[in-house]
């Protein structure tokens, strides 16, 4: 058994799904601005009132997922994006912070200020979680001792920030989706409009910066070519023994993205809410699992010499610790799956505003 690849995939699990859940908790911030008069905005903001916080929960377990399986991807990602990072943290205690303060008092002004505060948070960190995925393809300039040697400035570059704004109109189209399940009467009505605009938007995003990664980074389909093209780096016999499997896999995921983005509409036109829910969440999940197969087996790539990639085995724990976390993930993974089952459950259905409301 490989923990090595396990572990990548426990990682990219885990990576989905705060893509999903909290990619419409921002997705909600994005649009909150949108929504008139201040009791639209309170149920904007109630749907994700009980769920926001465990949204997170996904991102702080995937960065310790990541801490403990590939330490050094770790330590080279947070020293090559430390005022990003900081700036996504910043972001999101703000946003948290408009959340629980918004309705502590009645000031038109006061709410307002915080209305502000809950969307600028939310554009921010959608911007960033895109620019973040947009550099890990370009890849870094990374040395021989896993060290970064760019600056802060490199990581703006054109592709990374196409990426951003890629992701802040699928994470509206997603909130927009989640929105249409929470609402009703004329504010639903007026999601709709908005997921009509999103998807509208999104889908040239998606084909633009599809066309984009292809022309800049040819070698992103090197695990969809079933072996007739070799990705740069360090060769491991394991994953060469198994590229039909690996390119079978991968074009699987290009149809369910492909299929996921077309049924949005059908089932929105059907009235099946629900399902055009389950087709945003495919859609984002399939996004994420073709970056995870356009670089794997790297994790970070070094545009200084391939040589000096990151990847799932010379960045890894030892075999003893991946051993050992994969048996606590086997435990651990279920019970926060469980968790965001529960309350998801328990908070089903429209928002209904009360006194307790945010």
């Amino acid at each position: 058994m490989d923990y090595n690849i396990i572990w990548y995939i426990l990682v990219g699990v885990l990576l989905i799904g705060y893509a999903i859940l909290d990619g419409f908790d921002l997705g909600v911030g994005i649009l909150h601005l949108f929504s008139k008069g201040d009791y639209n905005r309170r149920i904007l903001m109630n749907s994700i009132g009980p769920v926001w916080d465990g949204n997170e929960v996904w991102l702080i377990t995937a960065g310790g997922a990541l801490f403990a399986a590939f330490p050094n991807v770790y330590a080279t990602a947070f020293s090559s994006f430390y005022l990003p990072f900081m700036l996504l943290l910043i972001a999101l205690i703000f946003r948290a912070v408009s959340i629980e303060f918004r309705s502590k008092e009645k000031s038109t002004r006061w709410r307002s200020f915080w209305d502000k505060g809950f969307s600028i948070g939310s554009i921010l960190a959608a911007l960033l979680f895109g620019l973040a995925i947009g550099n890990v393809v370009m890849g870094f300039a990374i040395g021989d001792d896993m060290e970064y040697q760019g600056n802060v400035f490199d990581l703006l570059n054109p592709y990374a920030l196409t990426a951003g704004i890629f992701a802040l109109s699928m994470f509206a189209l997603h909130g927009a989706i989640y929105l249409n399940m929470k609402t009703e009467g004329e504010l639903q009505l007026q999601v709709q409009k908005w997921i009509k605009v999103a998807y509208w938007i999104f889908v040239p995003l998606f084909v633009v910066f599809s066309l984009l990664t292809l022309y800049l980074k040819p070698e992103m389909i090197a695990n969809f070519s079933f072996g007739m093209i070799d990705l740069p780096g360090n060769k491991h016999a394991l994953i060469e023994k198994h590229e039909v499997l690996i390119s079978i896999f991968a074009w699987t995921v290009v149809a369910l993205n492909i299929l996921a983005i077309a049924n949005i509409p059908r089932t929105l036109h059907k009235g099946s809410y629900g399902w055009t829910f389950i087709s945003s969440a495919s859609m984002i999940a399939a996004v994420v699992m073709l970056f995870a197969l356009g670089i794997f087996p790297n994790m970070m790539i070094s545009n200084l010499d391939p040589g000096f990639n990151l990847d799932i085995y010379n960045a890894s724990s030892s075999p003893y610790t991946l051993r050992t976390m994969a048996i606590l993930a086997a435990f651990g993974l279920p019970f926060v799956t469980s968790y965001t089952i529960i309350i998801y459950w328990t908070y089903r259905g429209k928002v209904k505003l009360d006194e307790m409301s945010y």
